[in-house]
């Protein structure tokens, strides 16, 4: 079984119960499950969420939208991973983060398909980066998570998960889906204001129009309307980015 296990919590330190904001009337956390019923690969979708008493407005929701969820460690997230699919018994884990509101199913499809036609431990699109942060799709087996899970000590790679991966290469077989164009200076994801702005901006202009819209559909407009992109240009880049070697 495929399974697509979104980690989220309410407490984010820079922009606060982010995952129930609105969009189009909908919260976050809604339009991310939403969004990936529409992988032809992903069989199910199961919401990690934290054994914090905030979190349980995360739980409730889940159980109201027919969501599998599972609660873990709040900092060890590796741990959450690895005890959610256990749990719920899945072969393939497709590790999504709930503050991607523009997750593509086309690509995290393109990247399961590469994990599973040269039979890889790990498969991913942003090591290098090449497509717009936001869109990152990482892929990798129950058995390469139960390692990571027991040998992995380094903090950053408890918290994010599948750094063990990256930074084992002779351990784990791995490969990058490559975009065309690197577009990796683009941001697509929320973490500030500013990125909200930019993201309410795409969902108003778009998603009354075509509910499922793709990158493709966001470059189109940022094409026609530059100013969009520039709204949250100025704001860093994760870290795992220039600690994932």
């Amino acid at each position: 079984m495929i399974a697509a296990i979104i980690q989220a919590r309410t407490g984010s330190t820079r922009l606060s119960n982010k995952v129930f904001k609105t969009l189009c009337g909908k919260p976050l956390i809604w339009h991310i499950t939403n969004r990936l019923k529409y992988s032809q690969k992903i069989d199910k979708i199961i919401l990690a969420t934290t054994t914090t008493k905030n979190d349980n407005v995360l739980e409730s929701w889940a159980l109201k939208n027919n969501i599998p969820c599972f609660r873990g460690s709040e900092n060890d997230v590796l741990s959450r991973y690895y005890h959610s699919a256990q749990h719920f018994k899945v072969d393939t884990i497709v590790r999504i983060t709930a503050d991607d509101p523009f997750k593509d199913p086309q690509i995290i499809d393109e990247v399961i398909n590469l994990f599973e036609e040269n039979n890889l431990d790990f498969a991913y699109n942003n090591n290098p980066p090449t497509f717009p942060e936001g869109l990152d799709a990482e892929v990798f087996s129950f058995n390469a998570l139960e390692k990571a899970f027991n040998n992995s000590t380094d903090p950053f790679e408890r918290e994010h998960v599948t750094q063990y991966f990256y930074r084992n290469p002779s351990i784990f077989s791995q490969a990058c889906l490559k975009n065309p164009i690197d577009l990796s200076y683009l941001r697509w994801t929320i973490d500030t204001q500013q990125d909200w702005d930019m993201a309410e901006i795409v969902y108003n202009k778009l998603y009354p129009i075509k509910t499922n819209f793709s990158m493709s559909d966001i470059l189109e407009l940022i094409n026609k309307e530059p100013y969009i992109a520039k709204i949250n240009s100025a704001v860093k880049r994760s870290a795992m980015y220039t600690n994932n070697k």
